[in-house]
């Protein structure tokens, strides 16, 4: 296992400042968020000008990059387009894992189910694998729902992110039935009232955590993404330090 971060990490800066920003924070590997939202690389320019992507995203100043979060807003076909526009980018990158967001609760599984196996299907094209994001809201915050995606959709496999089964309507569930499936994390620090909190003050309990990923022969990323939301009583940069040094302390 190793120690990542995510350029979600800052919402607010471009790419490019959102990478600086993680080297001088001495972390050495990244994961690059590819939305519409924001000032950093959209799906549609990747798609849009896949060359001009492929050049941005070797350009990591020292940082290697790891996974690719993607979240599109186009309908289909455009959407499956650029998806298969992401995959490309990461084979080009030398990068597998592509974390996907289930759909939102509600959604007919069938059709959650149909949508998986296309964006299986066109990844598994490029070498690459989704890696879909365990999240309240969606249809992965429940784990043995989540287990059950894995299990209809060959090929699928998960991103755990403890903190949405610390925080929500399933706090205190245990994860065990995704730990099989689990192909990327993602951290923060949590507690049952609060998504996010500083390191120290929630209940994740990183130990436990990376012993167990130990038992399902996990040994990929440890993404760090406690997102910068602007407070002026955190100090964002010392918690992103902080969490890294907990971490490395831990393998």
């Amino acid at each position: 296992m190793f120690v990542a971060a995510s350029t979600d990490c800052f919402p607010q800066l471009t790419l490019a400042e959102a990478l600086d920003r993680l080297v001088d924070l001495e972390y050495t590997r990244v994961e690059i968020a590819l939305r519409e939202q924001g000032c950093q690389l959209k799906p549609s320019a990747v798609h849009a000008n896949l060359e001009q992507a492929i050049r941005t995203c070797r350009e990591l100043q020292r940082l290697t990059p790891v996974a690719y979060f993607v979240e599109i807003d186009a309908p289909p076909p455009l959407y499956f387009e650029q998806f298969a526009s992401c995959c490309k980018l990461a084979k080009a990158t030398k990068v597998v894992v592509l974390v996907m967001r289930a759909s939102e609760l509600g959604t007919p599984f069938n059709q959650e189910i149909e949508r998986l196996r296309e964006l299986v299907r066109i990844a598994t094209l490029e070498s690459a694998v989704v890696a879909l994001k365990t999240e309240v809201g969606r249809m992965t915050q429940d784990p043995s729902t989540a287990a059950v995606l894995c299990d209809t959709v060959k090929g699928l496999a998960l991103t755990l992110d403890p903190s949405h089964f610390i925080y929500g309507p399933n706090k205190g569930v245990s994860y065990e039935p995704v730990l099989q499936h689990v192909c990327h994390v993602h951290l923060r620090d949590t507690r049952p009232d609060k998504l996010q909190v500083r390191v120290g003050q929630g209940d994740v309990e990183y130990g436990r955590l990376i012993n167990q990923l130990r038992r399902v022969r996990y040994n990929r990323a440890l993404c760090v993404h406690i997102v910068d939301e602007q407070d002026p009583n955190v100090d964002h940069q010392g918690e992103m330090r902080k969490i890294r040094l907990l971490l490395e302390s831990l393998l």
